[in-house]
C-alpha cells in the first residue's frame, strides 16, 4: 500500500553576519540544509570573524501525494530548491529570536507564506541526495491529468440589453439619465 505522504528530518543551516546599515545589525539567511540530520538547535557549526553558521534548527520536510504537481513544477525548474520559512521576532540580534517555522518543496506554498509578508523565506539549493528522494516520491504519485478544453455553448449573450437604462425613463433618447423632476417643471 503506497503511503500518502512521507516525511525526512532536515537540518537548516543558518548564517548570521553584520548588517551594511545602520537600521539592520545583523543579516540572517539560510545557506543550507543537511538531509537525515539529527535534532539540533542552535548549534554553532563554523564561525568567520563576526559571521556565524548555525545548525538552527530540524524540521521534517513533509511530501504530500496531493501536492505532487507543485514539486514536479520545482523539480523542473533549472536550480531546484528547498524552500526554509523563518520568523523574526523583535530582538533580531539574538540567535534564540529567530524561529525556524518549517521547510518545503512546493513553491506555491512558499509564495503563500511570501505572500503574508509576515514570514522570511529563503530559497535553497537542494542537496543531490534531497532531489533525488523528491523525484522518487513523483514518479510514484504524481498522475498527468489530461487537458480538457472547455467548449463554449452557442447561445449569443450579446442581443440582450439586460439593465441598460431605467424603465421609469420614457425617452428613449437618454435611458442613462437618472429618474427625478421633469425639465423645465418647477415645484
Amino acid at each position: 500500500m503506497e503511503t500518502a505522504s512521507i516525511s525526512m528530518p532536515l537540518g537548516i543551516v543558518v548564517r548570521k553576519s553584520p548588517g551594511v546599515t545602520r537600521w539592520a545589525g545583523w543579516v540572517w539567511r539560510v545557506v543550507g540544509v543537511l538531509p537525515a540530520a539529527r535534532n539540533e538547535t542552535w548549534k554553532e557549526l563554523r564561525r568567520e570573524g563576526e559571521a556565524v553558521e548555525y545548525h538552527a534548527a530540524t524540521v521534517d520536510l513533509e511530501l504530500h501525494r496531493t501536492e505532487a504537481e507543485a514539486y514536479v513544477a520545482e523539480l523542473s525548474t533549472q536550480s531546484p530548491s528547498v524552500y526554509v520559512i523563518m520568523r523574526e521576532g523583535e530582538d533580531p540580534g539574538t540567535v534564540e529570536d529567530i524561529e525556524i517555522v518549517l521547510a518545503t518543496v512546493s513553491p506555491f506554498e512558499a509564495q503563500d507564506y511570501a505572500d503574508t509578508g509576515e514570514e522570511l523565506v529563503e530559497p535553497v539549493p537542494m542537496p543531490p541526495a534531497l532531489r533525488e528522494w523528491v523525484q522518487d516520491f513523483v514518479e510514484t504519485h504524481h498522475q498527468q491529468k489530461e487537458f480538457i478544453k472547455r467548449r463554449r455553448d452557442k447561445k449569443r449573450v450579446d442581443l440582450v440589453e439586460d439593465g441598460v437604462g431605467d424603465p421609469r425613463i420614457s425617452q428613449p433618447s437618454d435611458v442613462y439619465r437618472a429618474p427625478g423632476r421633469k425639465r423645465g417643471v418647477v415645484q
